[in-house]
């Protein structure tokens, strides 16, 4: 066993961009910040079409959500302004806005039912004709019923943010392990830093479990602290907009198909990002014929002439995710470990105020009351953490 040669305020375990936000607002605090991971930037960043989708991501159910994902996305401005001077690099922010639409008379009464939700949640979304929806998007097919007008719900490069973060973190003076976490290291019942695969103990006075799909899966996690977390496949398709195609679309498009859900996401670089499918395959990452041809399909009913694009990309992702769908942010029933992970689909959203909220957390042990509602513990009382953690095994977690 190898100790690290100083400790750190603060030790963040993985780093997607939950995790680099989490690192950077730290070490902005003045916190000696570490993050540990064998590929930061990596993860669901690379797969994620970047929809900032506060409004056309609303789902019945999900109303106590709404209060989070409304505020990050007016975060989102004047984040990715300090992000990019600071970085120097662009994040590919598009304030283009979104547009639903329906192909039948089925996905007319749903996005109607939709559009009655979104309005008694007090947001601003606007019903169009089939007509309305094409002079919008003339890409569109001649079959559109009508659709939603959102003008609030914009975009970003979920790789182009996740680089920026590295640099931002690099530049902060977040110190990185680029390796993967073995076990958390528990000390008289509080958690105090982590071992890594080589077999590095790194010293935290607090640590911040930011793992994403992998976050029930760090040993020496006490019982009742292991996050209620799982893995969902999302496969995506990219596609390359020629120059004599464009503009291919002006804003997201998205739309239910026989009810599948798909979105067509242009971005400035001549890429449009057609995604995703929802596939409860555990640890599975494979692209498979079926899942593409879907993607594919629909899309065509939508935009007829995608066939005509180059395919560049296809991609297979995990989204973490809780029974909620919601993230768990904050303070665990063991002192000192506190948990930002389980965003599911909404991970690139909400990464402005998870950011904030873990600063907060981390400077003053307070949950701001925003993120109240997604405590850790809110899926059953907290039970006694055991201690002392098990003795680390070979293979890293």
């Amino acid at each position: 066993m190898r100790f690290s040669a100083d400790s750190s305020d603060v030790l963040v375990v993985g780093g997607g961009i939950i995790g680099l936000v989490t690192a950077w607002r730290s070490a902005q605090q003045g916190l000696r910040t570490t993050l540990a991971d064998p590929a930061p930037g990596g993860g669901a960043a690379q797969v994620a079409a970047g929809m900032l989708a506060a409004v056309t991501e609303l789902h019945y159910g999900e109303q106590t959500l709404l209060g989070l994902t409304v505020d990050s996305a007016a975060r989102y401005p004047a984040f990715v302004a300090e992000l990019e001077e600071v970085s120097g690099q662009e994040t590919g922010f598009r304030a283009c806005g979104t547009l639903s639409v329906a192909l039948d008379s089925d996905d007319r009464a749903y996005l109607r039912e939709l559009h009655a939700l979104q309005l008694r949640s007090g947001l601003e979304s606007e019903w169009l004709s089939g007509r309305e929806c094409r002079r919008l998007e003339p890409m569109l097919a001649p079959g559109v019923r009508g659709g939603l007008r959102v003008d609030g719900d914009h975009q970003v490069d979920p790789r182009r943010l996740a680089s920026a973060l590295v640099t931002a973190c690099e530049r902060a003076g977040v110190v990185f392990h680029r390796t993967w976490v073995r076990r958390l290291r528990v000390t008289a019942g509080r958690a105090t830093g982590a071992v890594l695969a080589d077999g590095t103990e790194l010293a935290a006075g607090q640590v911040v479990l930011a793992g994403g799909s992998l976050s029930a899966r760090l040993e020496g996690l006490p019982e009742a602290v292991v996050p209620p977390v799982r893995p969902v496949k999302g496969q995506v398709v990219r596609l390359t907009v020629p120059p004599v195609y464009a503009p291919f679309l002006s804003r997201t498009v998205r739309a239910v198909v026989r009810g599948s859900q798909v979105y067509l996401v242009p971005r400035a670089n001549g890429e449009l990002v057609i995604g995703a499918t929802t596939e409860e395959q555990g640890w599975d990452t494979t692209v498979t014929a079926g899942g593409v041809y879907e993607l594919l399909r629909d899309a065509h009913e939508l935009l007829p002439g995608i066939t005509e694009l180059p395919l560049a990309e296809t991609r297979a992702g995990l989204r973490p995710t809780t029974p909620d769908n919601a993230p768990l942010l904050g303070p665990t029933a063991l002192p000192g470990l506190h948990l930002a992970t389980g965003h599911h689909r909404n991970g690139v959203l909400l990464t402005p105020v998870t950011g904030d909220v873990m600063a907060q957390v981390l400077t003053t042990g307070e949950l701001p009351e925003v993120a109240r509602p997604f405590s850790p513990d809110r899926f059953g009382p907290p039970r006694e953490a055991p201690s002392p953690a098990p003795a680390p095994q070979e293979q890293p977690a």
